[in-house]
């Protein structure tokens, strides 16, 4: 199932092909920098057994996090970069896959995902994205992500020192974050309140995006931006 481990006759007729998408980027003091993609690759392992044929490729790390290069221990490959890495990633694996599917752990990389995937279908290229979204979930290293990490990864998360950041809604900061960037808005990072969580709210939140991705392949819609609808 892993294409890591794979050897060529093993991969079989045009597959589908999963591949979870994250970021290095600060989230908080007490979450890890690959957070992002920590979560995008337990969503893409847990639901490929689930999907017929289906192989989990290595995760792409780095994404366009350009709005937390204020922390040490950010990097950021900026939307264009991602782009093209998108692109020509589709289509190479569309040489031989059938379908390509990018399951996104980061909000910073919708606009390389919203240019790369439709330019790539127009090329008849088979390429859609999914997000690891949680609805109702805070911004960036609240709670959502903190319990999200408990379960998947806890020793990752350091939670003496988890403490609230800005819980005002991500739709009323944008302006401040497009200006001054997360460090400008918050100090620590910390967009949401990691208060309450746990590794079982997190078990939760996973096998409700993977229960989604899995309905969201099986019915294979894709709509204009090339996210699967679902």
């Amino acid at each position: 199932m892993r294409l890591s481990g794979a050897r060529w006759p093993e991969i079989g007729s045009r597959p589908l092909v999963v591949v979870p998408l994250g970021s290095v980027e600060q989230h908080g003091r007490h979450l890890p920098l690959a957070t992002d993609t920590v979560v995008a690759r337990a969503v893409a392992e847990a639901a490929v057994p689930d999907l017929d044929g289906a192989w989990l490729a290595p995760e792409l790390g780095y994404g366009a996090s350009g709005e937390h290069e204020g922390f040490p221990g950010t990097i950021s490959l900026g939307t264009e970069a991602l782009t093209a890495l998108l692109t020509e990633y589709g289509r190479s694996a569309g040489r031989w896959a059938g379908r390509v599917l990018v399951v996104n752990g980061h909000g910073g990389n919708l606009d390389a995902l919203r240019a790369a995937v439709p330019l790539l279908r127009t090329e008849r290229r088979d390429v859609a994205w999914f997000p690891c979204g949680v609805a109702g979930g805070d911004a960036h290293a609240g709670r959502t992500e903190t319990s999200l990490m408990l379960h998947v990864e806890p020793d990752g998360v350091d939670e003496a020192v988890a403490t609230p950041g800005v819980t005002t809604p991500i739709g009323e900061l944008l302006p401040r974050l497009r200006a001054e960037g997360v460090r400008g808005v918050s100090p620590d990072g910390v967009l949401g309140d990691p208060t309450g969580a746990s590794a079982a709210e997190g078990a939760e939140l996973l096998a409700g995006m993977v229960r989604r991705l899995v309905a969201a392949v099986a019915g294979w819609d894709v709509d204009p931006t090339g996210r699967l609808r679902g």
